[in-house]
């Protein structure tokens, strides 16, 4: 980053990376290039410029032969295009470009590949950018015509012969800023702003302009703040590249040496500061939910318990559904139109999974609530299942049997390297609910898990695991103990080695917890099924309730009460800036169809129901992320269904 006349711009040293990125990330689900669209640009042009022609930015095709672009660059000939130069030659350049924007001395050349792949070049003469001066430029391209004003004077137009292409694919292209990727055609001056606005007109939002050659539209926050020193002085320039460094693309590592280093993601439109750890947020267009689309409705073999949504490298996005039925569960694959089944996995009573990962090994384990086909066994002894991800068959296939009972949830967690899974023991038999649920750790030698600590549990029926700073949780939702729903939930802390009893919390019928932070606030929320003692009726609309983290205290103390009816399940989950819950309503004492509720984070107000969202069963939502858009799916325990609802933002 450089300063000239009181006005910060961008130099290029050399045609980086950093400064090339797909054309989908721009142009999101487009395969053409708009037919109709502005190119707005703030530059300023050295009057020593060469007379070879440099480019402002480049669209280029994908490589198809690395051989042949070695050749390229030992010849030195550069694109497949013929480049006009100044004095009116024409010299053969191999290259990809489909679209791009270059300058000379005298004229602003845009160019573009039209029919046939013959590169058409709409030429702006009089245009004489390289006085040493910042100049604000904004070119106006439709389908018959050309337009060009510079510092928001009278334009110039052209109307070529041919029309710009209807039909420009883009696919797989990338976007070169200075360059077209090469040393060839390096911009040498400053750029200070560059912007792409498809389909509209873009000269009425800049022009007039009480400063026309540096009228803006969208400036980096970083170049907008000007030095106060200097304005009038044009031929002063000041490097700011050893204290200020932009760069730009998808997401890094934010580490010690690059403190102070500043990051664009053109992705999600933010500016970011590394303090040396992680990446600040300085700006960043923030999305914002708007409402909730039925995507998919898919039909299931039989009702499902739980999904779990994972990714598996190089396959794709999957959901694992337990399903009540002996027959099986399934897994599924994800595609834009909805999840399609994958594999089918042999289950007994299947009640949860979970997936985890160690080093590049991908598992699946699920909890099983019935022993197999030998009935008198079910109630004695039931088995879960750890599934491997076989990357040669790309299925998954059983790997360890696990003696459980009836159990209801899996966690799997890593503390200081070790991999440990625990299981949530729901009841020995029809009546042992106080039983002790495992935590297991893996043992690299046999290679496989083994038990490491036995935790007393009335009626298990999910552990959360959670980190605070140095201090490793686990909580365990305790639904019954033979006699009440009303038991105390159990918040275990890590200590030299195994867990200890940290805070104790009464709850109904415990089903779920959700931990989740905002800011550097720290939350658990908890999901109450029912009120129960001995044989008096039950009471399904009562409170599920947030706790949060006191610091100076440190314990749990009690944040929000909200009325939930048979609570089964909470997910968090945000989008941009704003944080939302969602619950699985699965029952109100009458009815099974009934409303689940979304919940957005109001601060001082807590959460604030904004969706009520027609679910039948409920019995799990996960939320997921595919190519930019934002999902949640729901699980039915009552009918032979899940759900995919799509969120639109703004």
């Amino acid at each position: 980053m450089k300063q000239a006349g009181g006005v910060r711009g961008v130099t290029f040293s050399n045609p980086h990376t950093s400064m090339s990125f797909p054309s989908s990330q721009l142009l999101v689900d487009c395969d053409l290039f708009p037919t109709q669209f502005s190119i707005v640009v703030t530059l300023k042009v050295t009057s020593v410029a060469p007379k070879r022609n440099e480019y402002i930015f480049s669209l280029m095709e994908p490589k198809t032969a690395e051989k042949r672009d070695v050749e390229e660059e030992k010849s030195n000939k550069g694109d497949i295009l013929e480049e006009i130069k100044e004095d009116g030659e024409r010299e053969k350049e191999r290259g990809r470009v489909i679209l791009g924007l270059r300058f000379s001395r005298k004229r602003l050349h845009f160019l573009f590949r039209g029919p046939g792949g013959v590169v058409e070049h709409w030429m702006f003469r009089g245009s004489r950018l390289a006085d040493n001066q910042w100049h604000t430029l904004v070119l106006v391209v439709g389908s018959h015509h050309a337009r060009l004003t510079v510092d928001c004077s009278s334009p110039l137009e052209i109307v070529p012969s041919r029309p710009f292409p209807s039909d420009l694919n883009i696919q797989g292209s990338r976007f070169h800023i200075g360059s077209r990727g090469r040393w060839k055609g390096l911009y040498s001056g400053l750029l200070r702003q560059l912007v792409l606005v498809p389909g509209s007109d873009a000269t009425h939002y800049i022009c007039p302009s009480s400063d026309p050659k540096l009228a803006v539209l969208s400036v980096p926050p970083l170049l907008l703040d000007l030095p106060v020193t200097g304005r009038g002085r044009d031929n002063l320039v000041t490097s700011y590249e050893t204290e200020e460094r932009v760069s730009v693309g998808l997401e890094r590592r934010c580490s010690e040496p690059l403190q102070g280093q500043m990051w664009f993601n053109p992705l999600k439109k933010g500016l970011y500061l590394c303090d040396g750890t992680v990446w600040i947020t300085v700006l960043e267009d923030h999305k914002r939910l708007d409402y909730v689309l039925e995507h998919q409705v898919l039909s299931t073999s039989s009702e499902t318990h739980d999904v779990e949504v994972f990714k598996v490298p190089g396959v794709g996005l999957m959901a694992a559904m337990a399903h009540r039925s002996s027959s099986g569960s399934a897994v599924y694959l994800w595609s834009q139109t909805g999840f399609h089944l994958y594999q089918n996995i042999s289950t007994h009573g299947a009640l949860a999974w979970r997936h985890f990962s160690m080093g590049k090994k991908i598992f699946l384990v699920v909890s099983n609530s019935g022993g197999g086909s030998d009935k008198r066994k079910e109630s004695e002894m039931d088995v879960s299942v750890i599934y491997k991800w076989s990357k040669r068959r790309k299925r998954f296939v059983r790997f360890q049997t696990v003696q459980t009972h009836c159990a209801r949830d899996w966690e799997a967690f890593t503390i200081n390297r070790q991999t440990y899974l625990a299981v949530a023991n729901h009841r020995q038999g029809d009546n042992n609910h106080t039983i002790d649920s495992v935590i297991y750790k893996w043992n690299k030698p046999t290679k496989s898990f083994e038990v490491h600590q036995m935790l007393p549990t009335a009626g298990a029926y999910d552990w959360e695991f959670f980190t605070v700073g140095p201090y490793h949780f686990l909580v365990v939702a305790n639904a019954f103990n033979g006699v009440t729903t009303s038991v105390d939930s159990v918040i275990y802390v890590w200590v030299n080695g195994s867990f200890h009893v940290f805070q104790t919390i009464k709850t109904y019928c415990a089903t779920d917890w959700e931990m989740f932070q905002i800011g550097s606030r720290v939350f658990l929320v908890v999901a109450n099924g029912h009120r129960l003692h001995g044989n008096g009726p039950s009471q399904y609309a009562i409170n599920s309730t947030i706790y949060e983290l006191d610091m100076i205290g440190q314990l749990f103390v009690r944040f929000q009460d909200i009325v939930t009816y048979s609570a089964v399940d909470w997910e968090f989950f945000s989008l941009g800036e704003e944080y939302f819950l969602v619950v699985a309503n699965s029952f109100n004492g009458e009815s099974y169809s009934l409303n689940s509720i979304l919940y957005r984070w109001r601060g001082y107000e807590g959460f604030v129901p904004v969706h009520w969202l027609p679910t039948i069963g409920c019995s799990d939502w996960e939320f997921f992320s595919s190519k930019g858009e934002s999902y949640l799916i729901y699980s039915s325990a009552k009918a032979p269904l899940s759900k995919v609802f799509k969120l639109k933002t703004y």
